[in-house]
């Protein structure tokens, strides 16, 4: 199973007050996370897309390119790319142009957006979001699989016969589907034959488990080797040294992330009892010391079956030395333990 962290790259005042981090400062920080994510050898490392003054970065690809030129191995995977509101020609240049800068280490997930602020930005109806999403991941994939593309759809001008350059370093550039628990996006993944990756930021292991049959069902029914039906997993991690000590440690964040504008679940106001509960293995958020988060993330793989795990590492304002601190026992400690069993 491949491991791997992401950001959203959300910003927040400290939680004692203090003042908001400049979008560059929380950019110098998510970079840096990207280094020590190569440097401890996981596997892969993500951003995210967003486009309101409460995020860092609305352009994962040219983040990405700024830790591409200071890592040597770690797989570089946009989390997600909010394909609805973009150009799916552009879109491939983009990520093909990263993939050679990067040796061939650039993936894309392409989601639809859990969130409403770019759909107005792009001019994008939000009735028509399934509609538009279908027509340009369509246009994406033959933008992938072809170097000559001829296309027509009511989401852009038609392309006939064009030339779509530059080729990415790698065959074929990895599109994931981004799933957020929508069992439509879990039967378009299936049907395509893509990898899923299922954003788990909420619910039990049941509602996921049912998203990944879907998925599966789906894949087979179309034709597809079961063995390319691959299924990621994204959700909140934090690894502390012991569990009792994670939980008191994030919580404060975790709470102010939830309640925020920053987050799909705007104007929860999250009880202890409740992450704790969600901290349990029945539940989405990876938060523990480091035995209990392995036997998490083995659970997943048994329960559910996936091949990679991406954990959000620094949501809700948590410290730069906190975040790096986890990510190291991550790395050092949980992943050795998984990576044995979980072969």
């Amino acid at each position: 199973m491949e491991l791997g962290v992401f950001s959203l790259t959300d910003i927040h005042a400290t939680v004692d007050g203090g003042a908001r981090p400049a979008p560059g400062e929380r950019l110098d920080d998510v970079v840096a996370y990207g280094i020590l994510a190569d440097r401890l050898g996981l596997d892969a490392f993500g951003i995210g897309e967003h486009h309101s003054r409460d995020f860092a970065v609305s352009s994962p690809v040219v983040s990405l390119a700024a830790v591409a030129q200071v890592t040597d191995r770690v797989r570089l995977v946009s989390t997600a790319t909010v394909l609805t509101t973009l150009d799916p020609v552009r879109v491939y240049q983009d990520h093909a142009t990263l993939d050679l800068l990067s040796h061939g280490r650039a993936e894309i997930v392409a989601g639809r957006s859990a969130f409403a602020e770019p759909f107005a930005l792009f001019g994008v109806d939000p009735d028509r979001l399934d509609e538009v999403y279908a027509e340009k991941l369509d246009l994406l994939l033959q933008c992938r699989d072809h170097e000559r593309v001829t296309w027509a759809g009511s989401s852009r001008p038609a392309l006939l016969d064009e030339e779509v350059t530059p080729r990415a370093y790698a065959d074929r550039l990895p599109v994931w589907v981004g799933v957020g628990g929508t069992p439509t996006s879990a039967l378009r993944a299936g049907d395509l034959g893509l990898p899923m990756m299922l954003g788990f930021v909420g619910g039990t292991l049941d509602n996921a488990r049912r998203l990944v049959e879907t998925y599966r069902l789906a894949g087979e029914q179309a034709g597809h080797d079961p063995a390319v039906l691959e299924v990621g997993l994204a959700a909140h991690l934090y690894v502390g040294t012991a569990t009792a000590s994670a939980r008191d440690d994030v919580y404060p964040y975790y709470r102010r992330y939830v309640s925020s504008p920053t987050s799909r679940s705007s104007g929860w106001d999250v009880t202890r009892d409740q992450m704790d509960d969600l901290s349990e293995r029945g539940g989405a958020l990876v938060i523990g010391g480091p035995e209990q988060v392995a036997a998490k993330l083995l659970d997943l793989r048994e329960l559910l079956g996936i091949d990679r795990f991406l954990g959000q590492v620094d949501f809700g304002g948590l410290p730069r030395p906190m975040v790096e601190a986890s990510v190291e026992r991550f790395a050092r400690e949980v992943a050795p333990v998984v990576r044995a069993t979980a072969r």
